[in-house]
């Protein structure tokens, strides 16, 4: 009896794994052939190339359209991890950005796989309504490493340092290596902007990681007058700082 009894058990053991093994093969290939369905379609297998495509030509029509069938408007490119909105405002396409600044689900906050946000590029090439709208919409302006406010400042945009100042932008913000806003004014030449950080309150004594102060940058990088401006002020202010030291 515990022959037929061990037999039993085992015949209905294998009829069991059986019947399991078919149900997964059958949803492995249920879901195989999903897979192909899926990237057969043509909304799925050519948006992404649409997509980019239609940024880098300025076809808000496209994109308008895409977005309308589903399309993420947080979708990267492979190369750096930009997003649509990232490589207009970089592009200039105007129209594009327009469409996917007001899209719903945009991420504001996205960054490239350098760090790089849409606020931070619209500060760098200057595009201050641009900068104005991602404000008003509630894009972060201090984040750790570099931030919007070192882009204008290297720029020497001062409607958009003045833009991100108001939004209470960090003064003395440090990248990796702890170079500031007014350090990357001063590497670039840009006289007014050093003189308006210096206004709203930016340290110019303080040095980064490679013992560089805004007057080492000025100096290194041939800005006289900015070395002699930034000199002066630290005198006044009873913080004398010998250029190049």
């Amino acid at each position: 009896m515990s022959i037929i009894k061990s037999n039993l058990g085992s015949v209905v053991s294998q009829i069991f794994s059986r019947i399991f093994s078919r149900k997964l093969r059958l949803a492995t290939l249920a879901g195989s052939i999903a897979a192909l369905v899926l990237i057969a379609t043509p909304a799925f297998a050519d948006s992404y190339t649409d997509f980019f495509r239609a940024v880098g030509n300025d076809n808000a029509d496209e994109v308008s359209s895409l977005l309308q069938r589903g399309f993420d408007p947080n979708a990267i490119e492979a190369k750096r991890g930009d997003t649509g909105l990232m490589l207009a405002i970089q592009g200039g396409s105007k129209k594009v950005i327009e469409v996917l600044i007001d899209a719903r689900n945009i991420d504001y906050e996205a960054r490239a796989f350098n760090g790089n946000t849409a606020l931070m590029l619209a500060a760098y090439k200057e595009l201050p309504q641009v900068v104005q709208t991602l404000l008003d919409k509630g894009a972060e302006v201090n984040r750790p490493g570099w931030t919007a406010l070192h882009y204008a400042a290297t720029v020497g945009n001062n409607d958009i340092v003045r833009l991100l100042l108001d939004k209470f932008a960090y003064i003395d913000a440090a990248s990796p290596n702890g170079t500031t806003p007014v350090m990357m004014a001063a590497r670039s030449g840009h006289i007014l902007t050093v003189k308006l950080l210096l206004d709203e309150g930016a340290d110019a004594t303080l040095k980064n990681q490679l013992g560089m102060s805004a007057i080492d940058f000025a100096v290194k990088f041939g800005h006289k007058d900015i070395a002699e401006g930034l000199q002066y002020r630290l005198e006044k202010a009873g913080n004398p700082q010998p250029a190049g030291k």
